[in-house]
């Protein structure tokens, strides 16, 4: 399968795979191995939109809109 301008798409880095799953992660050779190119990329944070903290208006506007009830806690009902 080619890249989108024609050329061939470039070959998978398994060398910084390899050194990202079984270094940074320390991912037994097993687990590695059996990891899709896709895990191996969210394990790493790879490709995590990661958005700004709201500011103090955005929270209290959340915490009106998703109240913490009495009757939730620990998720036993009140």
């Amino acid at each position: 399968m080619d890249g989108e301008d024609g050329a061939p798409p470039a070959p998978f880095p398994w060398e910084a795979a390899m050194e990202a799953g079984l270094s940074r992660l320390r991912l037994p050779a097993r687990d590695f191995w059996r990891l899709t190119p896709r895990e191996l990329a969210a394990a790493l944070g790879l490709g995590v939109r990661k958005g700004a903290a709201p500011d103090r208006a955005g929270l209290s506007r959340m915490m009106r809109q998703f109240p913490d009830d009495a009757a939730d806690d620990n998720g036993k009902g009140g």
